[in-house]
């Protein structure tokens, strides 16, 4: 409760985001990543937003992810399949395993268990079963949900593989006997419709990042680091500030110093470079970002010990300076 730092997270946007995101999968259902505790925001408030939005379907890594947040009234997929030490879990949690080996199939088929999914290679060399395994009948005899693929290149819109990766889930999917295919990603979705196929799993622009041309304008900023002044100090021309000295004051200069740093993922990047907001009005970040602490150029504003100010919201301007 007395956290010096935090994220504000706009609902709102996010929700409208993911609106948008749907709009663009045409027919397909439209679904949610959320795993990684739905992208460091709180999967379960981000779950609970998207579900009042309408959406049905989601994504998450690992059984422990989605015992946390199991619903019977939404789809939840486990993207890390059904190891061995999974399986006294996977009866207790209304969720599906995405299986991605021959060992899991067997696994799965042994236990007879219920409806899966499986998630297929087509080019990527991550996880996924072969093609060719599956025209061979490895699946025959599964109920499965969802027949997966995940695009390698989406982000980058002519990029050979992403057409020979979407003929080779198409090649597969009858013969999977799924109810339900799925290929494209966040960048997948802005593809086109021919990448849609029946169900979309998009991730990291549901949080405002951009990750194509095909999405710029179209998604809004989610997130927006605040942190608490510790101190406000008087620093004159010629005067510097932080680790190494690097950055110089050229005139009379006032300076807070936040409770912020790269501990709290506030990167070293951002030294001299990111930009802080005193209300509506930006200031710059000056010197280097310590473990946690950082300097911000306040001259003429009106803010000091006690108060709170917020870091650059755009996340793909922040990108540009910290890729992730």
């Amino acid at each position: 409760m007395n956290a010096p730092n935090r994220l504000r997270l706009d609902g709102a946007a996010l929700v409208e985001n993911w609106r948008t995101l749907a709009r663009l999968s045409g027919t397909a259902a439209c679904g949610a990543a959320v795993k990684a505790d739905g992208y460091g925001l709180g999967a379960a408030a981000v779950v609970a937003r998207l579900a009042d939005a309408g959406c049905r379907d989601f994504f998450v890594a690992t059984w422990a992810e989605a015992a946390a947040l199991a619903r019977p009234d939404l789809s939840v997929s486990v993207l890390h399949g059904a190891r061995a030490a999974d399986m006294p879990l996977v009866a207790q949690i209304p969720a599906r395993p995405v299986l991605s080996t021959p060992e899991q199939v067997q696994r799965w088929r042994s236990a007879n268990m219920g409806p899966c999914d499986v998630m297929v290679d087509t080019g990527m060399n991550r996880l996924g079963v072969a093609p060719d395994d599956i025209a061979a009948g490895l699946l025959d005899g599964l109920e499965v949900e969802v027949l997966m693929s995940h695009l390698a290149s989406a982000e980058e819109q002519d990029a050979t593989i992403n057409p020979h990766q979407r003929a080779a889930l198409q090649s597969v999917a009858q013969r999977s006997g799924a109810r339900r295919v799925s290929l494209a990603n966040s960048a997948g979705i802005a593809l086109g419709h021919d990448y849609a196929f029946d169900l979309t799993r998009p991730g990291v622009a549901l949080y405002g990042a951009v990750p194509c041309a095909g999405l710029a304008g179209l998604i809004r900023s989610v997130v927006t680091i605040e942190a608490e002044v510790l101190q406000r100090r008087r620093v004159p021309a010629g005067g510097r500030v932080g680790y190494n000295l690097t950055w110089a004051a050229t005139r009379d200069s006032d300076v807070v110093v936040v409770n912020l740093g790269y501990a709290d993922g506030y990167r070293r990047a951002f030294s001299s470079r990111g930009t802080a907001f005193v209300g509506d009005v930006a200031a710059p970040v000056i010197g280097r970002v310590s473990m946690d602490l950082t300097a911000v150029d306040v001259t003429g504003l009106d803010v000091g010990e006690g108060d709170w100010i917020s870091f650059d919201p755009d996340l793909p301007e922040i990108i540009e300076i910290a890729p992730l």
